[in-house]
């Protein structure tokens, strides 16, 4: 610090927070609290926008049964509530999740997350920035194996859809060999533009093939291979995500919370979106960092600003 000032004179760094309220793998009597219908998501976001969230990766629901989908009328429900009630970075998922629409079944049995219904995501009015996925691997769950299939061929198919669409990436990445594949080779390519958005996913190891596992030497693996230019945010699973965010943050990085990654409060209690996000901001303000506005977070994306016709900030 410079002689003669303060840390009071010092500003704050902002924090991104992400909320990301529902998923694609939980179901309301997993958690009353879960949202699933348009209305009852973009209401939690706008009340974890007003606890300090600034961006919202929307996951869909199709009506009646309260499965995955990705279709683009559902999001485009979400979306449109959400831009009335609140100026939250809008972020839809291209993963869609295990179950509903996003399940296809081949001949052989083999069931699969299926490539076009992912790329619904992308297709719904209002959105800023997608989930991107750039990698294959397998999901156990709901006692199901399933493949997510991305090859070579399909990130470039994404990433230019991406791009035509003016969608920022948020490269959402399991192990550092997801990062020095097809993350590094598409931003190589021109598919982003600095600062890259690189979400961290830790502790899906046990249902996601080649994912890691939570520990301090994991994430540290993993940031020593961010492309220069990038923000780190950090994601972790049940009783990973409070070390994790913190971990994130003491390495001058973002955080994502919310009921996709963790049911609970503590060991045994549930929780809402909000109280994650509750508890975020706490840490986030314990370590003498400040929660980013929307308008603050689309600044250091570098995202377009909200028109005021859109909502307005």
């Amino acid at each position: 610090m410079a002689p003669g000032v303060t840390f009071a004179q010092v500003e704050p760094r902002k924090v991104i927070i992400t909320i990301a309220p529902t998923g694609g793998v939980a179901f309301p009597s997993e958690n009353p609290n879960l949202p699933v219908t348009p209305e009852a998501i973009s209401d939690d976001i706008a009340a974890c926008v007003e606890a300090g969230a600034s961006i919202a990766a929307i996951h869909a629901r199709r009506p009646g049964d309260f499965e995955a989908t990705c279709d683009p009328d559902v999001y485009a429900k979400i979306n449109d509530l959400t831009r009335q009630k609140c100026d939250v970075v809008i972020n839809n998922s291209t993963g869609g999740g295990v179950t509903g629409d996003m399940i296809k079944e081949y001949d052989t049995g083999e069931l699969r997350i299926d490539w076009r219904e992912r790329l619904k995501g992308l297709e719904a009015p209002g959105v800023e920035m997608a989930t991107f996925d750039c990698q294959t691997f397998v999901v156990n769950g709901r006692g199901r194996e399933m493949l997510c299939k991305t090859s070579p061929a399909e990130c470039d198919e994404m990433a230019a859809r991406m791009t035509e669409l003016g969608i920022k990436p948020e490269w959402e990445v399991m192990s550092p060999s997801h990062i020095v594949q097809d993350c590094k080779r598409l931003i190589d390519s021109g598919f982003d533009a600095q600062p890259y958005w690189i979400n961290a996913v830790m502790g899906l190891h046990r249902n996601f093939q080649g994912a890691m596992p939570y520990t301090p030497r994991a994430l540290h693996q993993m940031v020593e291979e961010l492309p220069a230019g990038s923000e780190l945010c950090v994601s972790a699973v049940a009783a990973g995500q409070l070390p994790a965010i913190t971990h994130a943050l003491l390495l001058g990085g973002h955080v994502r919370v919310g009921l996709e990654d963790n049911l609970n409060y503590r060991r045994g209690e549930l929780t809402t979106n909000v109280r994650l996000v509750e508890r975020a901001v706490r840490i986030v303000r314990e370590l003498g960092c400040e929660p980013a506005t929307p308008s603050e977070t689309r600044e250091i994306l570098g995202l377009r600003p909200l028109s005021p016709l859109a909502g307005g900030e």
